[in-house]
């Protein structure tokens, strides 16, 4: 053999764990995924003709190619501990007035390392001379479980530390499954009929002990290091945060949430900062951890029992709990959709009482087999709706009491009209249209709404009022209301009469996304509507396309494409959109993007994507969004490392905290004038 092919492989061993690294780690692929393939495909080629050249650490060997008869035991050369948990502010206080006496440090001046409390498995990965040899579970601290085949399956993990690495190094972690991962692999296992997981940590911990690896590289894990265990050749870095930016450098995934702060004042306004924005997290986490971020001081603080002095991890309330299912009812939603909640009695999960929780459709209610009268887990992580979880079979009562499975209702609850259930599909609909008052005022509130046509003053009670009355019978009618028919509706008097006329006549001139978005089209949300929009031009245009043609849309798909077909086709949506027309509503139109799409290219902010966060004096996010978008922009929801600027007006929240972390460029308003402006401030150069 020639040294060709052995330098080839050396160059493709490197090329693919510098991309792994910027694509797992640093959130910033170099190469499309084609080309990435290309060179794995190469390597493959390479080592299948040469066999004498595959070694352990090579990019090809990460899956095993049998299962393991079983795991072997692991003794952890440095235990692992667990932490004491802290459950109020005064738990806390009280540690740091415990470490600052063992230190006899007299202000509140410590500094401490925050970090979220990842809701994963805690795992230790032992590299020798960089190589990654053996990879052991916690088990009882002293003792885990070889899972080293199937760490080596997850690629957020290098197999051979970047850079120069000390002769033994035992680095320590929590594995766990990002949140879309983990919705995507449980709905593919309900579509085919196979187990789901009850949530993320469960999924993790079973794919990490999984026997046969092939499973585990099928599984979307991840992994955050934050701590270590042996160490040989060289001294570990002085402090906690030091030690994050040396695990970082070796390419082990660190946390990007985790902050150096001082004091307990400052642990506290991390907790209540992580806590708000944790329905945010693209991970589930149950806690903040402290730990004291001086080594020295770690060391003479030392340990009790099993575990260590200088660090505590303070819990949220917990997100699940157990109550009884009252009743379960059928709620019909703006497009006909029946969907089942249970009426429970009322539980306190995650600091709020909870009387409902969504069972989603008749799928999950049968997949759940849940029924009045069962005892039942429910969660609410964050700001997410409250849902069922799972039964307590355990508890569910027998005999003449046993509760019957539940049934779809054949006739919708509200306005009498037949439940249909499409074959195939999750959701039942009633039939009732704008007939059924439930589906008319869910449809009303929708349109009236902010991201919509924006109607201020509108709200629930009086959209019910007016369609229990029999004065809307589409929206349509909204802009036919008159100062008489308005004053005569309980609790509203001339002056809010003349406030809601006026609201209604400035939102006669809208946009054709909000309008497209208000209609209330099965599936067609904000972004859906503006590709529509953005795609056809003209509503016209929208209306004469068949379901082929609007699945050329970007990210349309079958189902939406004959949603929006068929929405349109209808005669009575046609009159619908005529009598608002005729009403005086109308909205900016334009030539299709086939005709506008050298102009598109040439936009002055083409390429950028802006997150807007806070309070702007001068205009609402929305409509800064609108006119961003329009000069080319793509306005996005939420801070990445790929965001280009974030616009931050006041009272500014975690979006903004998020930028600074990841280094994005910060605007203020005139930065925002800037761009209104077509011209783009520098990165790198914050404004704010």
């Amino acid at each position: 053999m020639t040294a060709a092919p052995r330098r080839r492989v050396a160059e493709l061993r490197e090329k693919i764990a510098q991309h792994d690294y910027r694509y797992y780690v640093l959130d910033e692929p170099s190469v499309p995924d084609a080309e990435y393939d290309r060179l794995m495909l190469e390597l493959r080629e390479l080592e299948g003709a040469h066999p004498e050249l595959v070694t352990p650490d090579s990019p090809t060997q990460r899956v095993s190619g049998q299962p393991a008869a079983g795991f072997e035991e692991v003794r952890h050369g440095v235990a692992m501990l667990s932490l004491d948990n802290a459950f109020s502010d005064e738990d806390i206080r009280n540690f740091d007035r415990r470490v600052r006496a063992k230190l006899d440090i007299k202000t509140d001046t410590l500094e401490y390392d925050a970090e979220p409390k990842l809701d994963g498995l805690a795992v230790s990965l032992t590299y020798r001379d960089g190589n990654l040899i053996q990879a052991a579970t916690r088990g009882d601290g002293a003792t885990g479980e070889d899972i080293t085949a199937n760490i080596r399956t997850i690629k957020a993990i290098p197999l051979r530390l970047r850079g120069a690495a000390p002769t033994l190094l035992e680095a320590r972690g929590e594995v766990y499954m990002p949140l879309e991962g983990f919705r995507r692999m449980n709905a593919a296992a309900a579509a085919s009929g196979e187990k789901v997981f009850a949530n993320p940590r469960n999924a993790a911990a079973g794919s990490l002990r999984q026997l046969d690896a092939r499973i585990t590289a099928k599984r979307p894990l991840a992994a955050f290091f934050y701590a270590v265990g042996q160490w040989q050749g060289g001294e570990p870095p002085p402090s906690q945060g030091a030690l994050i930016a040396q695990l970082g450098t070796w390419g082990l995934r660190t946390c990007p949430e985790i902050e150096l702060v001082r004091g307990v004042e400052g642990c506290l306004t991390y907790y209540r900062s992580i806590g708000a924005r944790r329905a945010e997290l693209p991970y589930q986490i149950d806690g903040v951890v402290y730990k004291v971020n001086s080594r020295r001081e770690q060391e003479t603080l030392g340990f009790v029992s099993r575990a260590p002095r200088w660090a505590i991890a303070h819990k949220f309330p917990a997100d699940e709990a157990l109550t009884v299912v009252r009743e379960i009812e059928f709620q019909v939603g703006r497009t006909g959709v029946l969907t089942p909640v249970a009426r429970l009695d009322p539980v306190n999960v995650a600091g709020v009482v909870v009387s409902n929780a969504t069972l989603h459709n008749m799928d999950e209610v049968e997949r759940k087999d849940v029924r009045r009268g069962d005892t039942v887990v429910v969660r609410r992580a964050g700001d997410v709706i409250p849902e069922v979880v799972r039964v307590v079979l355990e508890q569910r009562p027998t005999g003449k009491h046993a509760p019957h499975p539940v049934k779809l209702p054949e006739r919708c609850p509200v306005c009498s009209s037949p439940v249909v259930r499409t074959p195939g599909e999750a959701a039942a609909r009633c039939t009732g249209g704008f007939v059924c008052p439930a589906q008319r005022k869910e449809s009303l509130r929708h349109f009236a709404s902010r991201r919509a046509l924006d109607i201020e003053g509108l709200g629930d009670k009086l959209i019910e009022q007016m369609v229990d009355q029999d004065l809307l019978q589409g929206p349509s009618d909204i802009f036919a209301l008159d100062a008489a028919t308005l004053t005569g509706l309980e609790r509203m008097g001339e002056k809010s009469a003349a406030n809601l006329l006026a609201a209604i006549d400035h939102s006669r001139k809208t946009t054709l996304p909000r309008l497209l978005n208000g209609l209330g089209i099965p599936g067609v949300g904000e972004t859906t509507a503006k590709a529509l929009a953005d795609h056809f031009g003209s509503l016209s245009s929208l209306q004469a396309a068949s379901a082929e043609e609007i699945l050329e849309v970007p990210d349309v798909g079958p189902v939406i494409a004959e949603s929006v077909h068929e929405f349109l086709a209808d005669a009575r949506h046609a009159r619908e959109l005529a009598r608002l027309r005729e009403r005086g509503l109308t909205w900016d139109e334009g030539p299709p993007a086939s005709a506008r799409a050298p102009a598109a290219a040439a936009a002055p902010l083409a390429g950028l994507t802006v997150v807007l966060t806070g309070t702007l004096s001068g205009l609402t996010r929305e409509e800064a969004g609108e006119r961003l978008a329009a000069l080319g922009a793509k306005v996005s929801g939420s801070v990445s490392k790929k965001t280009s600027y974030v616009i931050a007006g006041s009272d500014a929240g975690s979006k903004l905290t998020r930028a600074q972390a990841l280094g994005v460029t910060v605007l203020d308003e005139a930065g925002l004038a800037q761009l209104l402006a077509g011209q783009a401030p520098p990165h790198g150069a914050s404004t704010d």
